[in-house]
């Protein structure tokens, strides 16, 4: 049995083991070490988001874009640091869509695997699009006919269908031709975007760009703090999760997992901020002299600055990456999403088959296939990119929340569950990584939030099909412990819709005043969601597999959950 290098020793003074909990998924194989699994992080990271998030975010913020990056990078570092403790712990496949079902039970649970699976399966026909736009730069009439300026056309969807059918191909045979295909990709993923930025900045270096045309904030900072939400940042980053999610495969979790998150986010903001640098200065004037920074429109952003300073070589080199980076990250995405439906199966809310792994493979090939099915969806009605990195990013903000929350909750309810990865500070990241998502998910602007919080809903009648069911005494523990994430998202949609103009509000709330009203918001449905927390018989199981149920434990709690159990 292999055992945890480091963390807190269990109940008996044993250090804790990889058990039954933790190592289950007999038919997953444990073979992806943590080069492995940080390629998987930057594979995920370093996609579509490089080959368009530049110039969006520069259309938004102008030169501030670059604090855009590091504000981005900063909000994805304290919230990967609550779900690296929450991955050590429950290192099983799709991690990601479990943490709040441990914590508060079926509807909280569910909520977060909703909104969850949501932005990372969107993310597969978004790289699809990536790819295929780029295409629509060739000097060919078939090329060009494949997007119209804002939306792929109808062969330009057709070439992105195949596009998807490759991803999934190459995640239907084995683990270990996913780990050595991804390797190889994430390898040319991480040199050609160094190289692009290195040949731009050397190539044109117009320091001009950033204080002309506005200055360096031409739109104010409302606009950074939008470019963060919603111009493929957040997009970018929310591939820190994919390692979690693959944790049924990894080899000495405890170590590897918070590795792997944590490096693939700092590699990544690196990447990003010199790619950014490279973009502002490399603008030809000319660009900017009519409209400034938001009237920038390139259909391939890179590419078409490489072409304008002779950088030909570059510019086919970038056409090419536009197939490599989305494909790698497409195909990541296609892995982590099974093993999240597969999660979302265990936790009670798909049918039984959508939990079944191939033992000769061990790929869950039905969740695969759901998911490819769900992409086919995406793809023929969010046609262009920009629109999918907006669903994905403010759905990606509301699946955020609940592990700052699950995290104290454990450490609550179950102090003695193993924990390889433990910080001391953690009672203090919890709560700041709460207000950051937060005011995220308010700097996405009205009405996109309302939106997307309205395709969280959509979701609840899958909840309901499973769960009413159940005796009301079962149901209503379930019930009360995810009230204030139901609650939560009613009050950011106000707040949303009442806020400051400069985030598409109404103007109720001055500026200034709505950043801290949302985050006194954050901080106290932190508090609310922590103290909802219960011992359910999700967190028991897992308590009576791992050998850490406290002797005796007979609380009302308990209790109901062991009742709850049966039914």
């Amino acid at each position: 049995m292999d055992r945890f290098v480091s963390g807190r020793r269990g109940a008996k003074g044993v250090p804790g083991t990889l058990s039954t909990e933790q190592g289950s998924h007999s038919h997953y194989r444990r073979s992806l070490g943590p080069v492995a699994l940080t390629a998987v992080g930057l594979g995920s990271i370093i996609g579509s988001g490089w080959l368009f998030g530049a110039e969006r975010a520069a259309a938004l913020a102008g030169p501030a874009a670059i604090l855009a990056w590091v504000i981005g990078a900063a909000v994805a570092l304290t919230i990967a640091l609550t779900y690296s403790e929450l991955g050590s712990m429950f290192p099983k496949a799709g991690g990601m869509v479990r943490y709040g079902q441990y914590s508060h039970g079926s509807l909280a649970g569910y909520l977060a695997a909703w909104s969850n699976w949501i932005a990372i399966v969107s993310v597969i026909p978004g790289e699809a699009t990536a790819s295929v736009q780029y295409m629509s730069s060739w000097d060919f009439g078939w090329a060009k006919a494949l997007y119209d300026g804002k939306e792929l056309t109808g062969s330009g969807v057709a070439l992105a269908s195949v596009l998807l059918l490759f991803y999934f191909f190459l995640n239907w045979f084995a683990i270990t031709l996913f780990a050595k295909t991804n390797t190889a990709i994430t390898v040319f993923k991480v040199v050609v975007p160094t190289l692009t930025a290195g040949a731009l900045l050397l190539s044109h270096f117009d320091t001009g760009n950033v204080t002309d045309h506005g200055g360096f904030t031409p739109n104010g900072w409302s606009s950074v703090f939008t470019a963060v939400a919603v111009s493929g940042i957040v997009w970018a980053y929310n591939g820190f999760q994919s390692p979690l999610n693959m944790a049924g495969e990894a080899r000495n979790p405890g170590k590897s997992l918070p590795k792997a998150v944590i490096s693939s986010i700092l590699i990544s903001l690196v990447i990003y901020v010199a790619l950014q640098i490279a973009f502002l200065t490399a603008v030809p004037a000319a660009d900017l002299a009519h409209g400034g920074w938001s009237g920038l429109s390139y259909n391939s952003p890179l590419a078409d600055l490489s072409l304008a300073w002779g950088l030909n070589w570059l510019a086919m080199l970038l056409y090419a990456d536009a197939f490599v980076s989305p494909s790698g990250t497409g195909m990541i995405y296609a892995a982590t999403t099974s093993r999240m439906i597969q999660g979302v199966q265990e936790n009670g809310h798909l049918p039984g088959i959508f939990g079944k792994v191939d033992p000769k493979t061990g790929i869950p090939r039905p969740a695969l296939l759901l998911n490819l099915v769900i992409a086919f969806i995406f793809l023929a009605v969010f046609r262009g990119w920009g629109s999918l990195a907006e669903i994905v990013s403010v759905a990606t903000v509301i699946s955020y929340i609940t592990g700052p929350v699950a995290v104290m909750s454990l450490r609550r309810l179950s102090p003695d569950l193993p924990r390889p990865v433990q910080l001391r500070a953690m009672p203090v990241i919890a709560p700041i990584a709460m207000v950051f998502g937060s005011l995220v998910l308010y700097w996405a602007r009205w009405p996109l939030t309302g939106k997307v919080i309205f395709i969280m809903a959509i979701g609840l009648p899958i909840w309901a099909w499973y769960e009413l069911r159940k005796p009301w005494a079962q149901l209503r523990p379930h019930l009360a412990a995810g009230a204030w994430m139901v609650t939560y998202l009613l009050v950011m949609a106000a707040v949303s819709w009442a806020g400051g103009t400069e985030f598409g509000g109404r103007g109720y709330l001055p500026g200034g005043w709505d950043i801290l009203v949302v985050a006194l918001i954050g901080l106290a449905f932190y508090v609310w969601g922590v103290r909802s927390a219960w011992r359910n018989p999700t967190l028991l199981e897992a308590e009576r597999e791992l050998g850490t149920t406290p002797a005796g434990a007979d609380s009302e709690d308990d209790e109901r959950a062991k009742a709850d159990a049966r039914v």
